[in-house]
């Protein structure tokens, strides 16, 4: 298998101490590209570091979550704007609104959003974007960039198939995590994956959270890592009525189109 990870989150302390197991298990495991997500002034530091450290396999986004909004000023953008302009940094995100936890009051997080979609516009790069329970706002503020930005993907996605089918036709992409094997809140997504247009459709992990939670046997460890990206892909296809193939091929062109990431040659996979 030939999969690409769009979103996995490296730079966590939790992979401190075996990264290099963690990139040999996924490239075993037939994840032949990351994206490292660059999520805080210092996260995005780290991504690029490791995508340095790792050309052809790893590339990177630059980005301030929602969640660190409030840390969003005049210095942050300046380190923002100055990697966007680099090529290991494919996209600009994560961004977003989330005011599912609210760690950062809503007016800092709708700021810091609107500031780096105008990032974005002048760096001409693909959007990285997160939404939990503020779609509303969120498509509010897309809706005033409209014509201006570039493509962007909605990472993450669990919402409801309203919210789905606004991203659709607003031309977005779609990633899907392993959200969609948790019995629990994903079950809905097993119908909505079936509406995702082929050439819109990506994968994630979101490393290390959002460990599948129907994986056979359960690590002990309970963190995610990209080696079970094709155990996400299995349920997607299953869900979709496509075999696995397809599906894997479809989504690694899609994310290697999107993010402008070259195709490795047989000695990288």
């Amino acid at each position: 298998m030939d999969l690409v990870d769009i979103g996995a989150n490296l730079g966590h302390e939790s992979f401190r101490h075996d990264l290099a197991a963690v990139l040999e298990r996924a490239a075993a495991a037939g994840v032949a590209q990351m994206v490292v997500t660059g999520a805080s002034e210092q996260g995005a530091l780290d991504a690029l570091a490791l995508a340095r450290a790792h050309p052809g396999r790893l590339a990177c986004t630059a980005g301030v979550h929602p969640h660190h909004a409030a840390d969003y000023g005049s210095s942050t953008e300046s380190v923002l704007r100055e990697l966007h302009g680099l090529p290991e940094v494919v996209a600009v995100g994560e961004c977003g609104l989330d005011y599912h936890r609210d760690y950062s009051p809503r007016p800092a997080q709708r700021r810091a959003f609107e500031r780096q979609l105008d990032l974005a516009v002048t760096a001409g790069k693909p959007l990285f974007l997160h939404q939990r329970d503020a779609h509303a706002d969120f498509m509010a503020i897309m809706a005033d960039f409209a014509g201006r930005i570039g493509p962007a993907v909605v990472h993450c996605f669990t919402g409801t198939g309203e919210e789905l089918r606004d991203y659709l036709e607003a031309g977005w992409h779609v990633g899907i995590t392993g959200w969609l094997c948790d019995e629990r809140r994903g079950r809905h997504l097993r119908e909505l994956v079936r509406e995702i247009p082929a050439d819109r459709l990506m994968v994630e992990t979101d490393a290390p959270y959002l460990l599948p939670r129907n994986l056979q046997p359960m690590p002990p460890h309970r963190r995610n890592e990209p080696m079970y990206l094709p155990h996400i892909v299995a349920e997607l296809a299953r869900d979709r009525g496509e075999p696995l193939e397809a599906v894997a091929a479809a989504t690694a062109a899609t994310a290697r189109s999107f993010f402008g990431l070259p195709t490795p040659g047989p000695s990288s996979r």
